[in-house]
């Protein structure tokens, strides 16, 4: 089987491969007796071990087994899993325009029971309002070069939102105060997406945590991500929407998480944060 024409796709398919490679050298086993162990012919071995045939769940479960790796099973399948669909390119989904991009994530959102939100850029698109979300949506498509459905796409992103309002779903914010700070749009914009959010903040199944700047921290400031459940995070990057499935790196944004929640304030002096910010717009 040729490369994948993605890059991204093919370097994951490659580091998978190179990784099963290592798992049946540490078992100190051939390719021969791992085809052997496994019932299939040794070609498969090898084109398997050099990223020429991709491996199915099945396959990564029974050289596991065959190399007494049990342990490593999930996270590899997870990995495979994602060589085909976790990097979504940017200029793929926004090539028919932004309102695509807010529709893409809609039965993940419905999904999903907990999610865990942590943001250093922007105010999360979970909370903005529809002028602040138009500001943003509108930077992003001048930067990008992509069709002009901004108001669309806004429509979107509020149709999408509306899981907040459902009370079995829980959400756990944590914001940066810089992204109090950040001017993308107007005064009174800001304003009113700041108001919006001490408005949130009462809701009975939402918890925002903000991190001062004078805060004590434990962790450096990381770039944005979302923890759906226990199972799945997104994390953006310039070039892509990266969705993380592996259970090392479910756990490992997990932790990251929990340490940023620690040096966030909450309740009246969260409120004190927001309420400094809307005054320095006047």
């Amino acid at each position: 089987m040729p490369s994948h024409p993605s890059s991204r796709v093919q370097k994951a398919r490659e580091e998978l491969a190179g990784r099963l490679r290592e798992i049946r050298k540490d078992a100190g086993i051939s390719g021969r007796e791992l085809a052997v162990r496994c019932g299939w012919s040794e070609s498969k071995s090898s084109r398997i071990e050099n990223a020429k045939t991709p491996p199915s769940d099945a396959d990564i479960k029974e050289w596991c087994r065959a190399c007494a790796a049990d342990d490593q099973a999930p996270d590899l399948i997870a990995a495979n899993r994602q060589s085909a669909d976790a990097h979504v390119q940017w200029r793929r989904l926004q090539r028919s325009g932004l309102r695509r991009v807010q529709e893409s994530t809609g039965d993940l959102y419905q999904q999903t029971k907990i999610f865990r939100v942590y943001v250093s850029d922007v105010i999360p698109g979970f909370l903005q309002t529809p002028g602040y979300a138009a500001a943003l949506l509108s930077s992003i498509a001048d930067f990008r070069g992509t069709p002009d459905d901004v108001s669309d796409a806004v429509a979107a992103r509020m149709r999408r939102n509306e899981v907040l309002s459902n009370g079995a779903r829980r959400f756990s914010f944590v914001l940066e105060e810089s992204v109090l700070r950040y001017r993308l749009c107007s005064a009174e914009t800001m304003a009113a997406q700041l108001g919006h959010l001490l408005g949130v903040m009462d809701l009975q199944n939402v918890a925002v945590g903000l991190i001062p700047f004078s805060a004590q921290r434990a962790v450096w400031p990381m770039p944005t991500f979302t923890i759906f459940d226990d199972t799945k995070v997104h994390a953006d990057t310039l070039d892509a929407a990266a969705t993380l499935t592996q259970p090392s790196q479910v756990e490992l944004y997990t932790r990251a998480f929990e340490r940023l929640a620690q040096g966030a304030v909450r309740g009246a002096a969260a409120r004190s944060l927001i309420a400094d910010a809307v005054a320095s717009l006047t």
